[in-house]
């Protein structure tokens, strides 16, 4: 078996995991009840993994009540709040995830401090280790009382003696690492302190070693003890984070205080490091978006693993088991990490031991359903699963008559209707009228560090092909079909065109999806019209490849009006534009294009732009004329996907989901 080495036992402190995959934490916003326990949605997504094959889970951040910020996340698990229906509802929890041989570690915070989101803050000032500038808001942090201290660390041993006897194998501290509270005491940029507690990286970092030894207090020395931990901190400056292959000044954490650090932190009994870099002043490293390389902390890992014997774990994008593999083998790592690959399939873990690598769905590191939805409405979701976090309510509904519908368009949106029919074991017919599947996944997957939604477009054709799906390419659908009384139901999924206009030379003015394809050449130097998500991955694909590119947007700055787009992609994007060298001018309103020059009107005066091409990214139109020429017609009728509204791959796949789980 190729894979057997990433099924091996291995062993945090006394506890032994049956293979070497671990569930990351992942806030669990949405799956805490309003008495700090665990409600329904929690159990149910934490057992879901478990049931997938994965070897430990370490659950989202939960709080202790004497937290000083714990008011600001509500319905948020909190192991000291109310210890019976804690252990209560936790008890439930653990008993479940164990009949499937996993383990299950608590994370437990010692808080944000300056890195709490603003709309958690409520009336509660900002705290740190001293004062020091919030991540987000324009306001100064209090430090920290050494008694608030001391109530915390108290806090951390009553948490974690509830944890075991709620069942919890262990638990993971969050965190030296991302810039949290205990980041920000050990952390000198941030820690000033003239007490016990700063100065020396010893004093920083002995808030961490406190817990360590409250924790073995109250639960013993044998109850394991993780740390969440970042090696390096990739800070630039407050709120400026660096990229990847940047050459700067680190002003956080460096490789060879981080080396200390992470020995520091095993003298003191932690059992195992969880190991990445960066900071929410760069948090593109903690979050990392599609522009981040896979398995991209493998070598803060590796230096890791060279200066310290208790286990490593990383996680970063490593969802290919090949990769996975080698980083075993080479000893980066112990244990592999995998954190949105296990919301967007459950079964991951599994399919990897029983090489059923086809049948994986994707993780897309688009963060729309996680941490996009974490961000703006405390839920925790997935972008091409509609079932995480509502495993229960979601679920696959039984076929009471079993049917035979059309579907119209094979792109995301009636991919996904196709494969929840068949999969509920209705008889669907899937019609497209180009040549392949996957719609806008083909231009939008073209720049290379898109792979994942070409990937996930490979998915849905493996998976109607292993679903059985009469699948008709070539095939332009049209009234009398979508009349045809054979069918039961019809879904029409036409999908959205992009919205053009006139630049005088319209010649050499594309749109984008031509462009990404390959349909046409854009030459050495494009301008690039509309700085929505869009409009700024291919001006960065244009750039990475060689070209001179300009990037003309009407709004005053770029990615204005794409929704609640996760930070580290958003901040990351940006912060590549011009670092790729694409030139960026806002508040720009393009007026024409002729004889290779494009103009524009910014600030009151006109500018021109020499350019071989202009790329129009301004934009797409629903394409529903069939469903409107037929909605009067045919008698249980949906629209679906860009056709009824024009939005992302997130949305087309829940509507998808949603309308074929109930037919």
């Amino acid at each position: 078996m190729k894979y057997q080495k990433l099924f091996t036992p291995v062993s945090i402190g006394k506890v032994e995991m049956k293979n070497r995959y671990a569930m990351a934490p992942m806030g669990p916003l949405g799956l805490g009840d309003s008495e700090g326990g665990w409600n329904g949605r929690g159990v149910d997504y934490y057992t879901r993994r478990a049931q997938g094959g994965i070897g430990l889970i370490i659950t989202g951040v939960t709080f202790s009540d004497t937290v000083v910020e714990k008011p600001s996340f509500p319905n948020t698990p909190n192991s000291t709040y109310n210890p019976v229906q804690f252990v209560r509802t936790s008890r439930e929890m653990t008993e479940r995830v164990h009949a499937y041989g996993a383990k299950i570690f608590l994370q437990m915070s010692a808080g944000f401090g300056r890195v709490t989101i603003p709309t958690n803050l409520g009336e509660f000032p900002p705290v740190s280790a001293s004062a020091v500038p919030h991540r987000w808001l324009d306001k100064m942090c209090r430090p920290l009382t050494v008694e608030e201290i001391h109530g915390i660390v108290e806090s951390f041993g009553k948490g974690a003696y509830n944890a075991k006897r709620a069942g919890f194998d262990g638990v993971e501290i969050h965190a030296v690492h991302e810039g949290y509270l205990l980041d920000q005491f050990a952390i000198s940029f941030f820690n000033h302190r003239d007490d016990e507690y700063g100065g020396s990286l010893e004093n920083r970092l002995r808030f961490a070693k406190e817990i360590r030894e409250e924790i073995a207090r109250t639960c013993g020395w044998d109850f394991p003890v993780a740390m969440r931990y970042s090696l390096k901190s990739m800070i630039k400056d407050f709120r400026v984070g660096a990229l990847p292959g940047e050459e700067f000044e680190e002003k956080g954490r460096d490789i060879e205080e981080g080396i200390e650090a992470a020995k520091l932190l095993e003298k003191y009994g932690y059992d195992a490091l969880d190991v990445d870099a960066g900071t929410y002043d760069a948090w593109w490293w903690n979050h990392p978006p599609m522009y981040m390389e896979k398995a991209l902390y493998k070598d803060f890992a590796r230096i890791v693993k060279e200066n310290v014997s208790v286990p490593v774990i990383m996680a970063g994008r490593v969802d290919n088991p090949d990769t996975a593999l080698e980083c075993l083998e080479e000893g980066i790592c112990d244990v592999i990490s995998l954190g949105r690959p296990t919301l967007a399939d459950p079964d991951i873990v599994n399919k990897i031991r029983t090489e059923r690598l086809k049948e994986i769905r994707p993780c897309i590191s688009c963060q729309e359903g996680c941490m996009g939805r974490i961000q703006e409405y405390s839920l925790i979701n997935c972008a091409v699963n509609p079932q995480t976090g509502k495993e229960r309510s979601a679920a696959l509904a039984p076929v009471v008559r079993k049917k035979k519908v059309l579907v119209v368009g094979g792109g995301v949106a009636g991919c996904e209707a196709a494969r929840v029919l068949a999969e509920r074991g209705h008889e669907p017919v899937l019609v497209e009228a180009s040549g392949q599947l996957g719609g806008n996944l083909i231009p939008g997957g073209a720049p290379s560090f898109k792979e994942d939604d070409l990937a996930l477009a490979q998915w849905y054709r493996d998976e109607l092909d292993r679903l059985g799906v009469d699948v008709r390419l070539n095939t332009k659908a049209d009234e009398a079909m979508v009349k045809d009384p054979a069918y039961d139901a019809v879904l029409i999924a036409t999908g959205s065109r992009p919205k053009m206009f006139s630049l005088g030379d319209d010649a050499k003015v594309y749109a984008a999806e031509d462009v990404l394809t390959g349909v046409k050449d854009p030459g050495s130097r494009v301008a690039v019209v509309g700085a929505g998500l869009v409009g700024c991955e291919l001006a960065l694909d244009l750039a990475q490849k060689g070209k001179d590119v300009t990037l003309l947007e009407a709004l005053d700055s770029v990615m204005a009006v794409n929704g609640p787009i996760c930070s580290a992609n958003r901040e990351m994007l940006k912060e590549l534009l011009p670092y790729s060298g694409v030139k960026i001018e806002c508040g720009a309103k393009v007026t024409e294009y002729r004889e290779g020059c494009l103009k524009a009107v910014i600030g009151g005066e006109e500018k021109s732009f020499p350019a071989d091409s202009v790329v129009l990214c301004v934009g797409y139109r629903s394409e529903n004329s069939l469903y409107e020429a037929v909605k009067f017609d045919v008698n249980e009728l949906y629209l679906l996907g860009d056709a009824r509204n024009v939005s992302n791959i997130m949305y087309a796949v829940w509507d998808a989901y949603e309308v074929a789980n109930a037919i």
